[in-house]
């Protein structure tokens, strides 16, 4: 896993990446459980179509449990997310 936000030049990213030799590369957004007190920015509300269209999805988790770890086996989650969105 590579984390990749931490600058204004990378503002719109996702946080995290990382792959699998079985599963190939995930694109991670962390945000706060149930989206309380979370956000998408402005960026992200730009640039995160971008990838998907791209064919690079993203995943959302909101802890660091299993039950979360598991959602990166399943098909990108993001926009069910975006409907939570407090933007």
């Amino acid at each position: 896993m590579k984390v990749v936000h931490g600058s204004m030049l990378q503002s719109g990213f996702p946080d995290l990446f990382a792959t699998h030799v079985n599963y190939g590369p995930r694109w991670i957004e962390v945000k706060l459980p149930d989206m309380k007190g979370s956000h998408f920015t402005g960026a992200q509300l730009r640039e995160f179509p971008k990838f998907v269209k791209a064919g690079s999805p993203i995943w959302i988790l909101t802890a660091a449990t299993e039950m979360e770890y598991r959602k990166l086996f399943k098909p990108s989650n993001w926009l069910e997310y975006l409907m939570l969105k407090d933007v």
